[in-house]
């Protein structure tokens, strides 16, 4: 087992509700990757979306972590209590010129993208066509309902490795546009809340679920204006539902049978590849963490 005292990685869970297999694979893997490193494993509560947060579902997720073995290493982080840090950092956004205010509406972006004959896939974000720019006459008499992020057209194209996907890139301005970072209700965007608290808390390493790897290539465009450093990347297998899509609260996944914790973690285990095991819940965690296959490409970009 490789030893690196700088290694800190993280587990985010959305409390929506409580954690699914889908989750509980996610969180098994930071875990086991922070362990096969000999590093620091923190969990951090992404409640920065009050209205989907659901009462009592953080104490419970956490709870569920615990029966499996899964405890931080250091407080738990929650964001909903760390505001002023994210608007100290939409403040030094916009000072640097990389932040500006939008009064587009949903249906003001849908209509300018049609009249433009495009069109966008179910689940995708509509592409910001940069209607409130700066150069372009900013709000021109709307009133300000968010703040969005000010691609460099010159730097929009990100690349990066991920330790299991491989080499990618994306060109942000035409995946996605000037990201909101601020949303129209108040609410901070995930992700100038994620790429704030990475950096507070230090993460040099994320491993998480592959429907996000999508993300990574804003938070890198954010960590650079922010001047912050980027952590190496790891994106995990989807647990896949009866219909094929991801596993996921919005999708109607049942929350974790944990009445047996070892079986749902062996049954995570299996999804990550890994052996199986018959022993106790502490020793085939520690027979997970010396089979974790990535443990010699955990090197920061």
């Amino acid at each position: 087992m490789a030893s690196s005292s700088l290694y800190r990685g993280r587990f985010a869970p959305s409390p929506t509700g409580p954690l699914h297999a889908g989750s509980l694979v996610a969180a098994l893997a930071s875990w086991l990757d922070a362990r096969a490193h000999g590093g620091i494993w923190l969990v951090r509560l992404e409640d920065v979306d009050t209205p989907r947060c659901v009462p009592g579902a953080s104490e419970h997720i956490l709870q569920q972590l615990a029966s499996c073995g899964l405890v931080s290493d250091g407080p738990v982080l929650w964001q909903s209590q760390r505001g002023a840090h994210y608007q100290q950092a939409l403040d030094q956004l916009i000072a640097n010129g990389h932040a500006y205010p939008c009064g587009c509406s949903r249906k003001d972006i849908e209509t300018v993208l049609q009249s433009q004959g495009l069109s966008r896939e179910r689940h995708q974000t509509a592409v910001y066509p940069g209607t409130c720019r700066p150069e372009r006459g900013g709000l021109q008499g709307k009133p300000a309902h968010a703040w969005r992020f000010a691609l460099d057209p010159a730097s929009t194209d990100v690349r990066w490795s991920d330790r299991r996907l491989g080499p990618q890139t994306q060109n942000v301005a035409t995946a996605v546009g000037d990201f909101v970072l601020k949303r129209a209700d108040g609410l901070w965007a995930y992700q100038l809340a994620v790429v704030v608290d990475d950096a507070a808390q230090g993460i040099t390493h994320v491993v998480r679920g592959e429907d996000l790897a999508d993300n990574t290539p804003r938070q890198i465009v954010l960590q650079r204006a922010l001047a912050v450093p980027t952590p190496a990347y790891l994106h995990t297998p989807l647990v896949l539902g009866v219909n094929g899509e991801k596993l996921s609260k919005q999708n109607g996944a049942q929350a974790l049978d944990l009445s047996d914790p070892g079986a749902a973690l062996a049954q995570a285990a299996a999804s990550l590849g890994l052996p199986v095991s018959a022993r106790s819940l502490p020793e085939a965690l520690a027979l997970w963490a010396q089979a974790w296959p990535y443990h010699h490409v955990a090197t920061r970009p």
